[in-house]
């Protein structure tokens, strides 16, 4: 579905859109690949590392809070994949109207733009903080998931909006994976563990690509698409990375849970059961369509769950062990 289109993808030099433009050009014959974020700094690393797709990239410094910018970006562009954000959960709650701005209105101006210019698909990525949030990271989210499903009443059908939820990505920019390595590489005797029975959904970022690349295809616009992954307790993650370190307890920071959900129980009625993941299918009536989301654009076919489900790091049926976190860890 992607040969011979022009593609966006906003928030395009962060972990995610690395991989996910490495994955595009290697599988697909693209009309053209736009990268859209605020760095000029990292656009220009990112021409160099994918030197020879000149005839294809395209570089537009922007922001997602400027709705003209944003316009002028997606002209021509079929599918847009919406990964700019402010994700960094403390520095959220420090600063909690620049967070606003960029996961909100710059959600709604993806929207926008997407109706103007008559895009074909869009997918914004979304994260289990927005589940139940907390904090406001969580919270913004989580409006940013409400208006991209309601967007496909603004669409009339014409342009498809969906949403990818899923949890910590081993060794993206802000994962805790990182942040063990530089301490270990410094030569602490601890690693800080917020809480011995913290819990988090684990996901490789190729692993994320791939999920996103494959709901694009199983799209009827209006779900939320969430993997079935495992979690990791964050003190065997830490026993796992430095088995001769001890663990310092430092409490849990602002704005954290114990545990992530992805599939909040409020939302069972709404939720579906695919063989390697969930849809919660949208809680308003789309007056342009009847869509049935118990069967994917796949072929696949889902069954509802029971009343009260709920999909937590705390409660999940799989857990990585120590050798399996380490073996999670080197894939990336």
């Amino acid at each position: 579905m992607f040969n011979g289109k022009s593609i966006l993808i906003t928030g395009g030099t962060g972990s995610f859109g690395y991989r996910y433009v490495s994955t595009l050009l290697k599988q697909y014959n693209l009309k053209r690949l736009v990268i859209y974020s605020r760095d000029e700094l990292k656009q220009y690393e990112m021409a160099i590392k994918f030197q020879g797709h000149e005839d294809v990239m395209r570089f537009f410094i922007g922001d997602v809070r400027d709705a003209s910018r944003l316009k002028e970006a997606t002209r021509g562009v079929d599918i847009i994949i919406h990964a700019a954000a402010i994700k960094h959960v403390p520095i959220a709650e420090y600063n909690p109207m620049e967070c606003i701005k960029t996961n909100i209105y710059g959600a709604e101006n993806v929207i926008q733009a997407a109706l103007h210019n008559n895009v074909e698909r869009v997918m914004a990525l979304s994260t289990d903080k927005a589940a139940n949030p907390i904090n406001l990271y969580g919270a913004t989210k989580l409006a940013s998931d409400k208006l991209f499903i309601a967007a496909n009443n603004m669409s009339g059908g014409r342009t498809k909006f969906s949403v990818v939820r899923y949890g910590n990505v081993v060794g993206s920019r802000g994962s805790v994976v990182p942040f063990f390595k530089n301490l270990i590489q410094e030569g602490v005797d601890s690693l800080p563990v917020t809480h011995k029975e913290m819990t988090r959904f684990w996901i490789t970022l190729q692993q994320g690509v791939d999920f996103v690349l494959k709901c694009m295809e199983r799209m009827g616009g209006g779900e939320i698409f969430v993997p079935k992954i495992p979690s990791v307790r964050i003190i065997d993650l830490a026993m796992a990375m430095a088995p001769d370190l001890s663990i310092k307890f430092i409490g849990i920071r602002p704005g954290e849970k114990l545990h992530e959900v992805m599939c909040p129980s409020d939302d069972s009625h709404l939720t579906i059961e695919f063989d390697d993941y969930f849809v919660i299918s949208p809680g308003i009536k789309f007056y342009s369509r009847d869509f049935d989301f118990s069967k994917s654009l796949l072929n696949e076919k889902g069954f509802k769950v029971k009343q009260g489900f709920d999909y937590s790091s705390g409660s999940n049926k799989s857990f990585l062990n120590l050798s399996e976190i380490i073996e999670f860890n080197s894939k990336e």
